[in-house]
């Protein structure tokens, strides 16, 4: 056979696998149970409705489509596929406790595992059971007690263009405030600056301390100069883009730079578990290891070391961006109301110490209204997608009209006062929302996250 005809033969192959594929997708759609939702039609035979959903605000569209449609509807994505959308509380409760049923989507999983590995955000079934498992202890009240100390950590280390003292382990808040009063300063009492850029870094700061006692100095300098802060950003940023060849490019020297500096993490956290020294054993990777040895943990339930590393990544998006970007916003919601304002100043004020424990922290109630609006109204992760990997019955509730007909919108902390019994339905982890999801697969580090 010569090279033409194997060529031809492959070509062939592909097409007929291609229509195969085509076909298969099609019929399914067509016999889907999805069609006799009601729902918005499809804006674009490519697209379908991503379209819309893209170009609009956070949530917005959707809600439009359940006050026309009901809590619970049908729209298309890419190529006509149909999408569920419910905000029925049962609804959401059976796919979020069901993981063995409704999952991340196969091409979601390959996405995030070129650019996180096989970290907890990643993996399904028994995997993620067993590095929940070990990983759970590190995320403990007691253990995000103890990294309090870290959330306040970098100090007054101020950037060094404003001159002023370096020390550790004081308030991030206060270091915060004082490079922003001495920027306002040097532009003569009034200036804009740039809270979510500066936020960043100090949450870049308080991962690297607290989730794997790596110092990335970004409040002091510039993050981009940082080795893994860049690889990092490098892996994030490659895993966007199209061409496989350009991801490859990208992703080799970044992945070796976070392998070698992973490994030396990995190595320090297990030299100081066999020192027992207390101070340097309180990041989320040692309390990681330490927690994988432990003897009650099966052999065959231990992580691998190519797990362990793949936390890493996993700490870095997880305790990064996210937190940063809804602080920036409870900022943001802060100065959209006096009243709100003043009354948080004046609790925040009442409290005797500038360097409050978690447990301080937590009697504030007020401080909590507020928080907890925040992640309601600007949660840092919008959505989630789940593919139900075989076919299922949705259970849903009677569907109903709230009293007023209202979409709560407005940043209101007095509403956590007085919670609705009804909200007791929401299947979410934390504060009666699902901002950090619910179930087995609920976000695991949403206490770190509150306390930061």
């Amino acid at each position: 056979m010569s090279l033409v005809q194997v060529l031809g033969s492959l070509a062939a192959t592909l097409a007929a696998y291609g229509a195969y594929r085509g076909i298969k997708l099609l019929y399914g759609e067509y016999k889907s149970p999805l069609r006799d939702l009601p729902g918005p039609r499809s804006a674009s035979l490519i697209y379908g409705n991503l379209g819309e959903i893209w170009e609009a605000e956070n949530s917005v569209l959707h809600e439009k489509w359940v006050k026309e449609y009901g809590p619970t509807i049908q729209y298309t994505g890419f190529f006509g596929m149909r999408r569920l959308y419910t905000m029925d509380t049962k609804g959401l409760n059976h796919i979020l406790m069901n993981t063995d049923i409704y999952q991340k989507p196969e091409i979601t999983r390959y996405n995030m595992a070129r650019i996180l590995g096989a970290g907890v955000l990643v993996v399904e079934g028994d995997k993620h059971k067993y590095q929940r498992k070990v990983m759970n202890p590190a995320f403990g009240p007691s253990q995000v007690r103890e990294l309090t100390e870290i959330f306040v950590a970098k100090s007054i280390e101020v950037c060094p263009r404003f001159e002023l003292s370096v020390a550790l382990l004081i308030s991030l808040i206060e270091k915060l405030r004082d490079i922003w009063a001495a920027e306002n300063a040097r532009e003569g009492g009034t200036s804009q600056i740039d809270a979510l850029s500066w936020l960043s870094r100090a949450t870049l700061d308080i991962i690297g301390l607290a989730g794997f006692n790596y110092h990335f100095d970004a409040l002091s300098g510039d993050p981009e100069k940082n080795e893994l802060n860049e690889a990092f950003a490098t892996m994030f940023k490659a895993g966007t883009k199209m061409s496989k060849t350009e991801q490859d490019e990208k992703l080799g020297p970044a992945r070796k730079t976070m392998s070698r500096i992973g490994n030396e993490l990995l190595r320090e956290s297990k030299a100081s578990i066999q020192e027992k020294s207390a101070w340097k054993t309180r990041d989320l990777l040692s309390l990681l290891v330490k927690s994988n040895m432990a003897t009650d943990v099966p052999e065959q339930q231990r992580m691998s070391e190519e797990d362990v590393l793949a936390q890493v990544p996993t700490f870095l998006i997880a305790g990064h961006e996210t937190t940063s970007t809804a602080t920036t916003w409870a900022l943001y919601a802060l100065t959209q109301d006096k009243n709100v304002q003043d009354k948080l100043r004046k609790e925040l004020l009442a409290v005797e110490t500038d360097n409050p424990t978690m447990d301080e922290l937590n009697a504030l109630p007020y401080l909590d209204m507020v928080v907890r609006e925040t992640m309601r109204i600007h949660a840092p992760v919008p959505m989630t997608l789940r593919h139900a990997v075989k076919d299922d019955v949705l259970p849903l509730n009677k569907s109903f009209t709230d009293r007023k007909g209202a979409v709560h919108d407005r940043v209101r902390p007095e509403r956590w006062e007085n919670v609705p019994e009804l909200a007791a339905g929401i299947p979410g982890v934390w504060g009666n929302m699902l901002t950090f999801l619910g179930g087995p697969r609920a976000c695991i580090g949403y206490r770190f996250s509150i306390v930061e």
